[in-house]
């Protein structure tokens, strides 16, 4: 069965919320787990999930407390007695504090203890220990963090949102390649169409890595179903499946996207709670807001998986609660399962 390892002390809320999050996962998705990371401060937490069940602060679920048997549940704990800080300077971090827990779980699945690792820590950390724990697969120079945004019709694949910063075309290439495996694999798209996240949607447009990549697409439309430049405002209408863009860009975008989300919803609560007609008007959209909320909300995607890397690398925002978690481990099982990997693999072999 596919056992998945997860970094127990990253992320904002660790370890109560990612080790309640991997228990929940391991109940409803019937997954073993591994958890990594200090085994006395695992322990606790474990005791309090079998006497008080699991808090979840989700608005995207019913209950507010999911009662789990944690004995019956497949979970083994792997002692880690270094953490890695957000602040650390990751590829030093990664050779420095070799028993981190986040170095451990990348190598429970580099020795087939685990088949996929989440980590909702410093995403530097978990790229670096990619990288340096399992290598780059073939054909691949650089792996990219694949992110799934909500469009007005189906999820599109936002690649790279974050790991490279300065990219060559071939690289976009690349990412186009392995997004659209990812596409295929995961959501059964056999021929996803694959866009430049752009400021214009005319060849020339952008700068030069830009123009330059949407030359090397047009002549590898045998590789790729290139359908041209994207604009930032195109993202979300659900004609692409699969928008490229250098990680600095993709990074700003992302993150623009959540504030922007965020602060939309705020202002919404307080329109509502400005006078009485606007708080029974609140109350009777109550149940629409919950269920756009749903397909908006970070936490139902869980993660982004790091692709180019030999195995399956979730990487979850360092907010993440219990409900993200859960979810992450979801996307990593299913990575697994689908052969993501091997889809890539293939394509270059062949």
């Amino acid at each position: 069965m596919t056992r998945i390892a997860i970094d127990a002390m990253g992320g904002d809320h660790a370890p109560h919320e990612i080790v309640a999050g991997a228990v929940w996962a391991a109940s409803e998705y019937n997954v073993p787990i591994e958890l990594v990371g200090k085994q006395d401060q695992i322990e606790r937490e474990l005791e309090k999930i079998k006497r008080f069940g699991i808090k979840c602060t989700s608005p995207n679920v019913p209950y507010s407390r999911i009662r789990v048997d944690v004995d019956k549940l497949d979970i083994k704990i792997t002692h880690a007695s270094e953490v890695i800080e957000m602040g650390e300077a990751p590829g030093q971090a990664i050779r420095k504090k070799k028993k981190s827990s986040i170095v451990l779980a990348v190598d429970a699945v580099a020795t087939g203890s685990s088949q996929a690792v989440v980590a909702a820590g410093s995403t530097g950390a978990a790229m670096a220990a990619s990288l340096f724990g399992l290598g780059r697969l073939p054909g691949i120079e650089r792996p990219a963090i694949a992110t799934t945004l909500p469009t007005m019709k189906k999820p599109v694949i936002l690649i790279d949102a974050g790991a490279n910063s300065n990219c060559t075309p071939q690289m976009l290439l690349q990412f186009a390649i392995m997004g659209a495996s990812f596409v295929r694999g995961i959501w059964g798209n056999e021929n996803p169409r694959i866009g430049i996240l752009n400021i214009g949607e005319e060849a020339g447009k952008g700068n030069e890595l830009a123009q330059s990549a949407y030359k090397l697409f047009e002549e590898n439309q045998d590789k790729v179903n290139f359908i041209g430049n994207i604009e930032g405002k195109e993202l979300f209408l659900g004609n692409c499946d699969v928008v490229v863009c250098d990680g600095f860009v993709g990074n700003v975008a992302l993150k623009s996207i959540e504030g922007s989300s965020s602060m939309l919803f705020q202002m919404i609560k307080q329109e509502f709670k400005k006078d009485f007609f606007s708080m029974v008007i609140g109350m009777l959209a109550k149940p629409a807001m919950k269920r756009i909320f749903k397909r908006i909300n970070y936490e139902e995607f869980g993660g982004a998986l790091l692709l180019g890397v030999k195995g399956i690398t979730v990487i979850s925002h360092g907010a993440s609660k219990a409900y993200a978690i859960k979810n992450a481990v979801r996307v990593a099982k299913e990575a697994v399962e689908t052969e993501v990997n091997k889809k890539i693999s293939e394509f270059y072999e062949g």
